[in-house]
């Protein structure tokens, strides 16, 4: 591979690839781009207030969109199956990165949740990070779960409880919720039998019941989400001021960089609420056209998958149109007061240097499966040379 290719402005002519990977690369760019600039637009106002520069976050945003978007285009110019073969040993050692988030003394705690390391003055969230190595660990053992036995089965299963488990113990329920189901619908489109995946879900059910009765800000989140207007001061606050961020807006918007909710009412604006400020600028319209470039990225995704000759790269477009789509659906959903609040970013759009990295990687798996199905298949030197040596030994052969 050309040294030249790992860097996006260098990415070759893409002409030859199918239709659903040329869409797809753009609408990564589209979606990357609006991002960015409704990051600038929401996090100005705080950036200036709290470190005297309105350009702290953005600036720190684009070095991350950088390093994110180099290997995005590496994803896109390698082979998938050196991806999943070394998917496994990326999900360990992420996972050990969660333990030492639980290490008191190592995690970073921020907002009453210990979710980052520090890397010297490097914040790290491995949470993140796990995602698209989990899509890719999944769709392997998933795809090959008749052909393994049941040590193997076992093994992997405990893995991803256990990683499942260092999450909701930081804590994080969002992120352990969106974890549980994409394994789970990655198991659903591999065929697993229903019996299994009833009773996983089951499972899961009781644990994020558990986990929100043992938890008592989660327990207050879900009361508040039921009416916040009770106490619009206390818990009910950060939705009563995304709900007016969004209404607002009205049909058309108030115009990039002119909401008011930006302006110290709504918290955490430039990451778990930055839908509220783009909502609130763009208005409706905005809004509509958000979701209709999420279900084409979706409807893009699932066509892909359909196309896909082997099992793994079919599982890995559908780890990853959950991933993208359904995380940006249930930080839509928070936003709007569908859903209890969580920690989620939109991908692409909130601040983060962990979510960008991982969004972008999704995004390079599924545009690299999509131009593998467009691909006559490779055959090795080596392999070539084996076949010709056994042809070789099978003219030779006497007839019986």
């Amino acid at each position: 591979m050309n040294l030249r290719q790992i860097f996006p402005f260098f990415t070759p002519p893409v002409t030859h690839w199918s239709t659903e990977a040329r869409w797809l690369h753009w609408i990564t760019f589209l979606w990357l781009f609006v991002g960015l600039i409704v990051m600038f637009s929401a996090s100005y106002p705080i950036a200036y207030a709290e470190q005297g520069d309105g350009l702290y976050y953005f600036k720190r945003q684009l070095i991350w969109t950088v390093v994110g978007l180099v290997g995005f285009s590496f994803i896109v110019q390698s082979s998938l199956k050196f991806w999943l073969k070394i998917a496994q040993w990326g999900v360990l050692i992420i996972l050990g990165l969660l333990f030492l988030t639980l290490v008191p003394g190592l995690g970073t705690t921020i907002n009453g949740a210990t979710r980052w390391i520090s890397i010297g003055p490097i914040p790290i969230q491995p949470s993140e990070l796990m995602k698209p190595f989990l899509v890719l660990q999944s769709a392997r053992f998933f795809g090959n779960w008749y052909r393994l036995n049941l040590q193997i089965r076992f093994i992997w299963l405990g893995i991803f409880t256990t990683i499942l488990l260092s999450i909701l113990l930081q804590p994080n329920l969002s992120t352990t919720a969106l974890c549980g189901m994409t394994l789970w619908l990655v198991a659903l489109a591999a065929g697993l039998p229903f019996s299994y995946l009833g009773g996983t879900a089951l499972g899961g059910i009781l644990l994020a019941t558990l986990s929100i009765t043992i938890k008592e800000y989660q327990r207050r989140r879900i009361l508040s989400f039921l009416n916040p207007w009770s106490d619009p001061m206390g818990d009910g606050y950060q939705l009563v001021q995304s709900l007016l961020a969004v209404g607002s807006g009205g049909f058309w918007g108030t115009g990039l960089g002119l909401s008011h909710q930006k302006l110290y009412y709504l918290p955490i604006q430039y990451s778990d609420f930055i839908f509220s400020v783009y909502a609130e600028e763009f208005g409706f319209i905005g809004g509509i056209l958000l979701l209709l470039l999420l279900t084409i990225y979706g409807t893009l995704a699932l066509r892909v998958a359909l196309n896909a000759r082997q099992i793994e790269h079919q599982l890995v477009a559908i780890g990853v149109m959950v991933v993208m789509v359904g995380q940006s659906l249930l930080n839509i959903g928070v936003a709007t007061g569908a859903l209890p609040t969580t920690g989620l970013p939109l991908p692409l759009f909130s601040y983060g240097g962990s979510s960008m990295i991982a969004s972008l990687a999704l995004a390079g798996l599924l545009i690299r499966v999509a131009r593998e199905e467009n691909q006559a298949e490779v055959i090795s030197l080596g392999d070539h040379r084996s076949n010709q040596n056994r042809n070789r030994r099978t003219e030779r052969s006497p007839k019986r």
